[in-house]
C-alpha cells in the first residue's frame, strides 16, 4: 500500500542569510563559447554553448550564508510502499533527500544530513546530496536553496502521488515533478512535465542530478562505448573505459574533478547506474526524451577531498550521476512555442553481482546491467507507466502540502500560463506575500510604490509585459520617481538595451540620488573596461549609501582591479567590523598585506573557514603561494620573480583547509 505523510524534521543547518539586493546582470551574449577538440563528432556540436551564458535576474543572489550549523526544522514529505521510502524536502528545491530500499535497509542515495550552502549554484548557495531537479539554464537551478510548491495528487488507482512544482522566473514557464510509488513497485517514478506557455520558442535545459555514495569499489556504468569529457584543451571524446591509464568508470581513480557525458547511441535505452563491490546500487532509467547521461566526480586529489568535506562534512564522499535532455550540459535545446514536454524517470535498486559489474570487459559490464534492467523494468513497461501518469499530470491537486513563492501567481495574473497548467500547478493568490506586493500594486493600481532610497529596492521583475506596465506608469507620472526608473533600467539591461538602461539610471539619480543607481552605472563602466570611471561611480554609490556589505565587496574589487591600493587600504580600514569580517573583505585584507609587505596578518586570515569560495576558484591557494614566496624572498634575500614563484608551487603544499583546487596536476 502506498502512503504519503507530512512531518517536520530537524537538521543541522547554516543560516542562508539575506539575499543580495544588488542586481547581477546577464552576459551581453546569450551563448557561450565552448572549446571543442577535433575528437568530438560534428553531430554532438550542434547546440554546444547555445543559450547557456550566465543569467540570474529576476532572481537575486544568495550569498549571505555562513558555516555555523544550528538545529533547524524543515518540512519533510514521505512517500513509501512496501519496497521504497522516499523523503522530499519542498523547502530545499523539492529535493529528494533520501531513497531507502526497505527490504535490505539500503540507502540508494547520498542523503541530505545537513543544510550547508556552498558557492556552486547559479545564485551561489547550493547544498550537496539527494536528487535535484535542474532547469532552465546550465548550472544548479535558482530554487535549489529555495521553496517549491508541494501537493498531494490522486493517482490512477486512488493512491497518493506527490507533486512538486514551481514557476520558473527567468524564462517564465511552469514545471512539475510527479513522484509515483505504486503499490508493489520496486521503482520510484518521477513524471516530469514542462510547459512553454509562450507564442515563441524558448531554449530549454533540464538535468536531474543524483548524488550517490563514493567509495573506491564503486563503478559507474551506462550503455555507451565513449564519453565526451572535460580535457585541458576543452571538450574531447574518449573511448571507455580507459584513458591515459585511468579507468574512467571508477570515480576514485580520477585525480582532478571530471565530468563525463556518456554518448548513448540514438535509439538505445538511456540509463545509468552506480554499483558497489557486490554489484549493488542505484540505477536511473528514463523514457527516451531524457537522452543524456553524465557522471561528475570531484576527484581524489587534495582539492576534491576538501570540497567533499566542505559540502558534506568529514568522512563523507559522493559523486553525481545525472540524466538530461541534451547530450551534454553545455547546451540548450529549442522548445517550440506552446509546447509541452514530458518524460518519466525511474529510480531503484540494481543487483547484478560483483563479477559482472566489475568485469574487465566493459561490454560485458554494461550489457549485464542492461539485461538486468530489461527484466526488472522493461522499456515497454516504463513507457506504459509514463502513459498512465500523463493524465494524472494534468489533474488538479487534492491538497497543497507546502507553499513556494508567489511569483507564479503574480505572472499568472498577466495571462502567461495556460489554464491547463494552472489546473495542475495552482499558483494561488494565497501564495502572494510582501515580496510581490509592490508589483501587485503596479498591476492593479498602475503605480509602483516609492520607498526610501536607504531601503532595498525590492525584488526585480523582467519580461516585456512588466516593462510595458512600468513604462506606462512612469509616463503617466504615477511611477516617475527614483525607484521606478531604477527598476526600468534593470529591465532594459536584461533586454540588452544598454543605452536605455543608462538613461533610466541617470533619470533615477535626477529624481533622487541613490547608491543603487550609481552602482548600476559603475557596472556599465566596468563592462566597458573603464575601470577608473567605474571606481568613481562606486565611490559615489558608497558615499550616497546605503553602506551595505555587497556594495563594499564590489567597490573593493574595483579598486583592486584598478591598482588603487592606497585608496583600497583607506576604504577597508574605515569599514565597520561587521563588514570587515566578511570572507571577501578578509581576502582583500590579505591582498593588501601582501602588496604592502605586511606579512604578519596573512596567516591569521588564511587560518579560517571560508564559506563563499566558488567552485573552481583558486584565490586562497594563490594567496598562500604568494605569501610563501614573499616569506622566502625576505628570509633568503632572493628576488621575487617567476623562478621563485615556480619553486614555491613545486616544493610547497598549501594547508588542506584552503586547498580547493580541482585540477589533475595538484
Amino acid at each position: 500500500m502506498t502512503a504519503l505523510s507530512v512531518n517536520r524534521i530537524v537538521l543541522p543547518a547554516a543560516d542562508l542569510g539575506p539575499e543580495n539586493p544588488l542586481p547581477y546582470f546577464r552576459n551581453f551574449s546569450p551563448s557561450a563559447q565552448v572549446k571543442v577538440d577535433d575528437s568530438v563528432p560534428a553531430d554532438d556540436r550542434t547546440y554546444l554553448g547555445w543559450e547557456t551564458a550566465f543569467r540570474v535576474l529576476p532572481y537575486r543572489m544568495q550569498d549571505g550564508y555562513g558555516r555555523e550549523l544550528q538545529p533547524r526544522e524543515f518540512t519533510a514529505i514521505t512517500l513509501e510502499n512496501e519496497y521504497l521510502k522516499a523523503l522530499v524536502l519542498p523547502e530545499v528545491g523539492g529535493r529528494l533527500a533520501s531513497l531507502v530500499h526497505k527490504p535490505s535497509a539500503t540507502e540508494l542515495l547520498e542523503p541530505i544530513k545537513h543544510f550547508q550552502p556552498a558557492n556552486v549554484a547559479l545564485r551561489g548557495a547550493w547544498i550537496a546530496g539527494g536528487v535535484e531537479w535542474n532547469t532552465p539554464l546550465t548550472g544548479h537551478h535558482y530554487l535549489t536553496c529555495g521553496p517549491m510548491f508541494a501537493a498531494r495528487v490522486v493517482g490512477m488507482r486512488g493512491e497518493p502521488v506527490l507533486r512538486v512544482y514551481a514557476w520558473e522566473r527567468v524564462k517564465r514557464f511552469p514545471y512539475q515533478i510527479d513522484l509515483h510509488l505504486p503499490e508493489g513497485s520496486e521503482f520510484l517514478f518521477a513524471h516530469v512535465r514542462i510547459i512553454n506557455p509562450h507564442d515563441a520558442e524558448i531554449p530549454m535545459y533540464w538535468w536531474t542530478n543524483i548524488a550517490v555514495p563514493q567509495t573506491p569499489d564503486r563503478r559507474v556504468i551506462a550503455p555507451a562505448d565513449s564519453v565526451i569529457h572535460n580535457a585541458k584543451g576543452g571538450l574531447a571524446c574518449a573511448k571507455l573505459p580507459m584513458l591515459d591509464g585511468c579507468d574512467l568508470t571508477y570515480p576514485t581513480s580520477i585525480t582532478g574533478s571530471r565530468e563525463m557525458f556518456f554518448r548513448i547511441d540514438e535509439g538505445c535505452r538511456p540509463w545509468i547506474a552506480c554499483l558497489d563491490e557486490c554489484g549493488r546500487g542505484l540505477v536511473h532509467a528514463s523514457t527516451p526524451r531524457l537522452r543524456g547521461r553524465k557522471m561528475f566526480a570531484w576527484g581524489s586529489g587534495r582539492g576534491g577531498r576538501r570540497w567533499q568535506e566542505h559540502l558534506l562534512g568529514p568522512g563523507r564522499a559522493y559523486l553525481e550521476i545525472q540524466g538530461g535532455l541534451a547530450r551534454t550540459q553545455l547546451e540548450s535545446l529549442p522548445m517550440p512555442a506552446n509546447a509541452e514536454w514530458a518524460w518519466t524517470e525511474a529510480f531503484g535498486l540494481m543487483c547484478v553481482g560483483s563479477a559482472k559489474a566489475h568485469s574487465s570487459d566493459w561490454t560485458e559490464a554494461r550489457t549485464s546491467v542492461q539485461r538486468a534492467l530489461d527484466v526488472m523494468l522493461p522499456s515497454e513497461e516504463l513507457e506504459r507507466r509514463g502513459s498512465q501518469f500523463a493524465p494524472v499530470a494534468q489533474s488538479a491537486p487534492e491538497e497543497t502540502l507546502s507553499f513556494g513563492e508567489g511569483w507564479g501567481a503574480l505572472d499568472g495574473m498577466l495571462g502567461q500560463a495556460r489554464q491547463a497548467a494552472i489546473a495542475a500547478m495552482p499558483f494561488g493568490e494565497d501564495s502572494l506575500g510582501p515580496d510581490q506586493e509592490p508589483w501587485l500594486v503596479l498591476l492593479r493600481d498602475g503605480m509602483l510604490p516609492e520607498r526610501d532610497v536607504m531601503d532595498e529596492p525590492g525584488h526585480y521583475m523582467i519580461g516585456p509585459e512588466w516593462r510595458v506596465l512600468l513604462e506606462e506608469s512612469i509616463r503617466s507620472g504615477a511611477s516617475d520617481h527614483w525607484l521606478g526608473w531604477l527598476h526600468l533600467g534593470v529591465m532594459r539591461m536584461e533586454d540588452l538595451d544598454v543605452t536605455g538602461a543608462r538613461e533610466a539610471w541617470v533619470r533615477s539619480i535626477e529624481r533622487r540620488p541613490s547608491g543603487w543607481a550609481y552602482r548600476n552605472l559603475a557596472v556599465l563602466e566596468s563592462r566597458n573596461e573603464d575601470v577608473e570611471a567605474a571606481c568613481e561611480l562606486m565611490k559615489q554609490a558608497w558615499d550616497t549609501g546605503p553602506k551595505i556589505a555587497p556594495l563594499a565587496i564590489e567597490y573593493a574589487g574595483m579598486l583592486e582591479r584598478a591598482g588603487r591600493w592606497d585608496e583600497l587600504r583607506a576604504f577597508v580600514d574605515a569599514l565597520p567590523d561587521w563588514v570587515r569580517g566578511h570572507d571577501r573583505i578578509l581576502i582583500v585584507l590579505a591582498k593588501l598585506a601582501l602588496h604592502f609587505d605586511d606579512l604578519s596578518g596573512v596567516e591569521e586570515i588564511l587560518n579560517r573557514e571560508f564559506a563563499g569560495i566558488r567552485e573552481g576558484e583558486v584565490t586562497l591557494t594563490d594567496l598562500w603561494f604568494a605569501w610563501q614566496a614573499k616569506l622566502i624572498s625576505e628570509r633568503e634575500g632572493v628576488p621575487m620573480d617567476d623562478e621563485l614563484n615556480a619553486r614555491v608551487r613545486r616544493e610547497l603544499t598549501p594547508p588542506p583547509r584552503i586547498d580547493m583546487r580541482m585540477t589533475d596536476d595538484v
